[in-house]
């Protein structure tokens, strides 16, 4: 890059490699920004579009040369007293900057810095990004992001100064003076640099945060990707692929801690033309049909995330591009993430519908709330007049233009966008709940309707018809005690493990891996790897659907079951994290997709072919084989050792012998990279012979459900005989208590999954003097369990 600063430039612009963040008031967030990471990021690999920056003296300059302060002093005064409209206001004050002149020397320091640049990369018109940068952007507590124009593929010195008076005009669009009348910023004080950057001819593009955005997890980096430039991500014209990276593992160059590969719908693209402007074009079949990023680039991606989210010292939400011509992986922006990283760290807020309704549409989630309203289907920002405080905005996508409106509603609805979207980004900026990316909400929604958002389900957004009923709750985590014994929690959604990662607790003592076959696999496992046997036409098409773009249809649930796994782990990580291996019966397989014709049909299927006995026998052998790869997958090559094997309904100390052999035949061999073993002690005879069960197993989870049933003779769904199960019952208890007893002697630990200890005060006593060394329970319970439990051993000390 040319560093030698004419005369004639000085005071006009400012090369970015020779800015740092202490430039903020000369050149803007945005661009001190950039020369913050070429001057100490590049070293590190980091890459970044060398280029320039016009001063705000150089914008102070221009205003005053062409008597501008008094005019927009003036426009504004009258606005303020209520004599013309903010639209009126605005256009006269955009229309005299862009009319104006620059003043000597100023035009002509811009060309000569522009032509430097060219000579730089060996051309004479060289393409690139001119970007607006206000002095007050990007601050930790304000966000101008978005509010100023930005022009991409511009050439040309004479284009250059026209996108130059554009970006100054841009400081005065109806969204950005009214935000800084809110803020409180005054106008005359806010001044506008103008970034001049080589362009990045991106064939990929998107943008990151180095914290998760929605829960405000720190370990994972969430990237958003689509094809072409990144303004279709941020306009929300297209729904974006969606990865998710574990953080902390990324320089181990043995493991790829990817937790989440979402392919996004994305039939349209945005592309430089190379004549100086942008076009909307069609993806082609090919990109439709594959990732956008591939787990080289994913993981490169969150590496430069974490390098500068350490250089800043704070969570950091970055904007990336990749060059067509050079395939090169380009920075194009870094600012500060506001919102998550603004949350009190000592509080919980929850939120739980009390009532069903019918589902109308389903999306991205933002905002971990529900709200109920009056629904508003708009077209324009041109039909704001007929919205009201409080009613819920469904449209097909937001812009900046859209800030009035948002402002006031209740939640938002859209059918386009993803996750890094407009209208993602300034509901979480406003705290209101939304479901982005719909598809099809402003054609199933209609106006003056009455629905309710809830997106307390992972990171899934719903709308439902009505006013649902629901609940909230505050937690205060600081006032929650300590105990000895080591709460855990049950978990079975992957998007859900997230939400509750500032519980204080000690790992998930319970994670049923059913659930992610059930809800995102979808097909029986031996369906995939005997589809040949799958008769059914319609099935069989379900089915390759379902895997389109796997090769081996196995790989499938493998990569979908590891990274469900994974990520509830990393939640937790480096607590243990207890995956029980499949425990369906077999009416519940049947339901897969495919499951038909590898079910028998079984007159009580609770004390059937489930479990352990499963997994050795030739007919579900394969099927397991699948689960076996994933945990290996998960533990070996995404690194999260802190995974925990366990056995479910293991009726002898033969069969816990065979079914530790199939295992290890699949490479989970236990005691390797440090792997343990547990066992469900949900069957009477798991208690009897818990001594010769210990020489197998490295610890036990008691099941109550079963074990009461089992105990009780009483069926767990038997309504007449609902009266008669209650895990408190002296026989069941006994039994926990003979478990604790002989599985200490021979030092095993002992942990126990189930509601009662949060239901029954007196039943989390118990456990705490039986020795208990692990209580593990859903999310919404553990204050309740903490508080009983740190009784109970006050009691007990």
């Amino acid at each position: 890059m040319p560093r030698a600063q004419t005369a004639s430039q000085a005071d006009v612009i400012r090369w970015l490699d020779t800015l740092g963040s202490a430039d903020v008031a000369r050149v803007g967030g945005k661009n001190a920004s950039l020369g913050e990471m070429i001057g100490a990021l590049k070293k590190r690999g980091i890459r970044v579009p060398d280029g320039f920056a016009t001063t705000a003296d150089t914008y102070r300059r221009f205003l005053k040369a062409n008597g501008l302060p008094e005019h927009i002093r003036a426009e504004l005064d009258a606005w303020t007293a209520g004599e013309q409209s903010l639209s009126e206001t605005g256009t006269s004050i955009r229309t005299q900057i862009r009319n104006g002149r620059f003043p000597d020397g100023v035009a002509e320091a811009i060309r000569e810095a522009y032509h430097a640049l060219g000579a730089a990369y060996g051309t004479d018109a060289v393409d690139v990004a001119v970007r607006s940068s206000a002095t007050a952007e990007d601050l930790p507590d304000a966000s101008f992001a978005g509010q100023q124009e930005s022009y991409l593929d511009v050439r040309g010195a004479s284009a250059v100064l026209t996108a130059c008076k554009r970006c100054f005009a841009s400081l005065f669009t109806d969204r950005a003076i009214g935000y800084r009348e809110k803020q409180g910023f005054d106008h005359h004080e806010v001044a506008l640099s103008v970034g001049i950057q080589k362009m990045v001819r991106a064939d990929k593009s998107g943008v990151l945060f180095t914290i998760d955005p929605e829960t405000g997890f720190p370990d994972t980096t969430v990237i958003n990707a689509a094809y072409g430039l990144g303004e279709s991500v941020v306009k929300g014209i297209v729904n974006p692929d969606q990865y998710t990276v574990y953080t902390p593992f990324v320089d181990d160059a043995s493991l790829t801690p990817i937790l989440e590969k979402t392919k996004g719908d994305q039939e349209q693209k945005i592309v430089s033309t190379g004549e100086g402007g942008t076009a909307t074009v069609p993806t082609t079949a090919e990109e439709q049909d594959s990732y956008v990023l591939s787990d080289d680039e994913t993981l490169t991606l969150a590496r430069w995330g974490r390098i500068i989210e350490e250089h800043y010292d704070r969570p950091m939400d970055v904007e990336w591009a990749r060059d067509r011509d050079s395939g090169d992986l380009f920075v194009v922006q870094a600012r500060p993430e506001t919102v998550q990283s603004r949350q009190a760290a000592g509080t919980l807020q929850t939120y739980r519908l009390t009532e069903d309704g019918t589902r109308l549409v389903s999306g991205t989630g933002i905002g971990k709330s529900v709200v109920s309203g009056t629904v508003r289907v708009l077209n324009s920002v041109e039909e704001g007049e007929r919205f009201e405080d409080g009613d819920i905005l469904v449209t097909e996508m937001t812009d900046p233009d859209w800030g009035p409106i948002l402002e006031r509603a209740g939640g938002v609805v859209t059918d386009r966008g993803g996750r890094t979207s407009h209208a993602a980004i300034v509901s979480r900026e406003l705290g209101i709940p939304a479901v982005i990316g719909c598809g099809d909400a402003t054609t199933t929604l209609s106006d003056d309707q009455t629905i309710t958002l809830s997106c307390t389900d992972g990171d899934q957004g719903h709308v439902y018809d009505g006013e649902l009923g629901f609940e909230t709750d505050e937690i205060d985590l600081d006032a929650l005690p300590d105990t000895d014994t080591r709460v855990m929690l049950n978990l079975a959604s992957p998007s859900a493990a997230l939400d509750w990662w500032k519980l204080p607790v000690e790992g998930v003592g319970l994670a049923r891996m059913e659930y992610i076959i059930n809800n995102i696999i979808k097909v029986h496992p031996m369906a995939l790897v005997a589809f040949d046997q799958v008769q059914d036409k319609l099935t069989r098409r379900r089915i390759e659907e379902l895997t389109q773009g796997y090769d081996d249809k196995g790989e499938y649930f493998v990569d979908h079951l590891s990274r469900g796994i994974a990520t509830i782990a990393a939640a937790q990580h480096p607590h243990p994290v207890i995956v029980r291996l499949s425990d369906f019966k077999t009416n519940e397989y049947a339901d897969l997709i495919g499951g038909q014709a590898f079910e028998p049909h079984e007159e009580n299927p609770m004390l059937g072919w489930r479990g352990a006995s499963r997994y050795y026998s030739d007919d579900y052998r394969e099927g397991f084989a699948l689960e076996c790869r994933a945990l290996k997958r998960v533990r070996d090559e995404m690194g999260f050792t802190n995974v925990v094997a366990m056995v479910p309904f293991c009726r002898t100390p033969e069969e816990a012998d065979r079914v530790l052999d199939v295992m290890a035949d699949h490479g989970l061999e236990r005691g390797t990279n440090g792997l343990e073993v547990y066992v469900m002690a949900e069957i009477p005879a798991n208690i009897a012979l818990a001594d010769r069960f210990a020489e197998r197993f490295d610890g036990f989870s008691i099941g109550t459900n079963d074990l009461t049933q089992l105990t009780l003779g009483v069926g767990r769904d038997a309504e007449r005989l609902a009266h008669l199960f209650d895990e408190r019952n002296p026989a069941v208890r006994r039994r926990i208590g003979e478990l604790i007893e002989d599985a200490h002697a021979a030092g095993r630990p002992v942990g126990i999954c189930g509601q009662a200890p949060s239901d029954y005060p007196e039943f989390a006593e118990f456990l705490v003097e039986a020795g208990i060394d692990t209580i593990s329970v859903t999310p919404d319970s553990v204050p309740d369990v903490l508080r009983h439990v740190g009784q109970a051993e006050g009691q007990t000390e």
